[in-house]
């Protein structure tokens, strides 16, 4: 079973957004390999909340458009209780996801897919630290995005 919870904090998410995320992430959690049950959570935040939110854990006093925060590190194992594996929190500003799917020319819903996508890979451990491992991740992106038909168009 894969768990997604969502909280909205803008009080302007659809529901359509939810459900649309919801197949998207659990798409990208079979193309990633991942068997065993999982949860994580997605959050919608504003652009006030997320540069508070990216102050406070990043030390970058600005807004940005999505942020990750993964909670698997190396936990020993318990033994002999299933437990599903948590991957953590995804935060997404609505605000910024608006205004990032004007300026490239596509859908809002295109533009939450990717930030939800792109938030979910950091969970897993992709990352854009140096110029090899961004190739990497944005590729893995547009791969899953591509597959799942969530195109640029």
């Amino acid at each position: 079973m894969f768990t997604i919870d969502f909280s909205d904090h803008t009080h302007l998410v659809k529901e359509a957004w939810f459900t649309q995320i919801d197949k998207l992430l659990t798409f990208a959690k079979e193309q990633e390999n991942i068997e065993e049950e999982a949860e994580l959570s997605v959050t919608f935040v504003d652009k006030h909340e997320i540069q508070e939110i990216n102050k406070m854990y990043r030390d970058k006093d600005k807004v940005t458009d999505v942020i990750s925060f993964a909670l698997e590190e190396d936990e020993p194992e318990i033994t002999g209780i299933e437990m599903p594996r948590v991957l953590g929190d995804i935060i997404i500003c609505t605000d910024v996801a608006q205004e990032q799917a004007d300026a490239y020319g596509h859908s809002f819903e295109r533009e939450l897919g990717f930030l939800a996508l792109h938030g979910f890979l950091h969970l897993l451990g992709y990352d854009h630290m140096n110029e090899q491992d961004e190739k990497q991740m944005f590729e893995r992106q547009d791969q899953i995005l591509n597959a799942y038909g969530l195109t640029r168009d």
